[in-house]
């Protein structure tokens, strides 16, 4: 395809697959698109082995990075941007917020007790969260021979614009808003993902179709920075609906939740499949930041009255995600409490994703739908 990313990156189908799994990733890549690992939650070390993976099974062929670097790092104190005592920010955790979630776990049958151990590993997770974590990610991500590198909160640090150059590396942002686009244009990224209220995971509320062609527009002053359409895309249709709009592709993350290859958990994946596109929700509650995921009865409970408000980013997270993870283990095992309140995040889109496919009939399938949106908007100038 004559596209302007496609030359820069080498990318036979401007079709980004954004996913934390690296056996998506690779499949994507090696299947024309361009695969984009999610990184978020991995150490040094687990980057470093994950990408060495990919490397050997994608024969040159591009991929790329995403990461979360936050405009304000946790634990910064006196400017050294180092990790926060764990005790510390434990202590600091609402008992109303234990207690809720807690309380959410037993009526479903499950065990309520979340050892501080589990939210302490998710600290640790989350090290690229800090400065000096943030810094180490980056490190090992340019000693390989990635082909992008996207920041999806917020403008990147200056360390990485300046490395991307350096690199030969595009850094890649993601917005919710043309200000946003704006901001990141101005401050050197070379490309926009503008991604609608439809997304999975973090979102914002302006719907894809308005977002697109507004951010397109702004653009023009930023000498046609090339712009990707997120949000809710989980077809060719959909994607070159966006590409008529003037974007350069499409970035996607929710349709590959439930292709043979994605790590998600089976009783999500089989909620997906039989979900509509309703079945989501727009929340505060898995993160602090608002983040679009499948609606279930712990979604439900966290945005009912007299529910505890939200804890500021990353602070919910050390509430709700050991207890996630206990839910997603149980419901692997069977168990039906734990089966009906897992959720995970996803878009929109869910409601078009009925059939479990592997990752190289998904961008198939987009390539053809893409070719055939293509011959009927043709056949209107006949």
């Amino acid at each position: 395809m004559k596209n302007v990313l496609c030359e820069t990156l080498g990318v036979e189908f401007p079709l980004f697959a954004f996913s934390h799994c690296r056996d998506v990733v690779a499949e994507v890549t090696r299947a024309g698109g361009m695969g984009v690992l999610g990184i978020v939650s991995m150490s040094p070390e687990q980057l470093e082995a994950e990408l060495s993976w990919i490397d050997e099974r994608v024969d040159g062929k591009p991929y790329g990075v995403d990461l979360i670097v936050p405009s304000k790092f946790i634990g910064k104190s006196e400017g050294d941007g180092r990790a926060p005592d764990p005790a510390q920010v434990l202590a600091g955790l609402p008992e109303e917020h234990r207690a809720f979630a807690a309380e959410l776990l037993k009526a479903s049958g499950l065990d309520p007790d979340i050892p501080d151990a589990d939210r302490i590993a998710r600290m640790r997770s989350g090290a690229n969260m800090t400065a000096e974590g943030a810094h180490a990610m980056m490190d090992v991500a340019f000693s390989h021979p990635i082909k992008l590198i996207a920041n999806a909160l917020g403008v990147p640090p200056k360390e990485m614009l300046d490395r991307g150059k350096a690199e030969g590396v595009p850094v890649a942002a993601l917005v919710g808003t043309k200000e946003h686009a704006i901001r990141q244009a101005s401050a050197g990224v070379d490309v926009i993902v503008a991604a609608g209220g439809e997304a999975g995971g973090h979102c914002g509320s302006i719907s894809t179709m308005v977002l697109v062609p507004e951010v397109v527009e702004a653009m023009k002053d930023f000498g046609n920075r090339p712009v990707l359409a997120a949000g809710g895309i989980v077809t060719g249709r959909q994607m070159a609906a966006s590409m008529a709009m003037g974007a350069a592709g499409a970035w996607c993350g929710s349709v590959w939740l439930t292709t043979a290859e994605a790590e998600t958990n089976a009783a999500v994946k089989a909620k997906m499949l039989t979900a509509s596109s309703s079945d989501t929700v727009r929340s505060r509650a898995r993160t602090g930041k608002h983040s679009r995921q499948l609606r279930s009865p712990w979604t439900d409970a966290w945005e009912r009255e007299g529910a505890p408000d939200p804890l500021g980013m990353p602070l919910q997270s050390l509430i709700s995600e050991p207890a996630l993870a206990r839910i997603n283990k149980m419901a692997d095992a069977g168990h039906e409490g734990a089966q009906a309140l897992a959720t995970y995040w996803v878009g929109q889109g869910v409601g078009l994703m009925n059939e479990a496919m592997t990752c190289r009939q998904v961008v198939e399938g987009f390539m053809e739908d893409f070719a055939g949106a293509h011959e009927t908007l043709a056949a209107c100038f006949d």
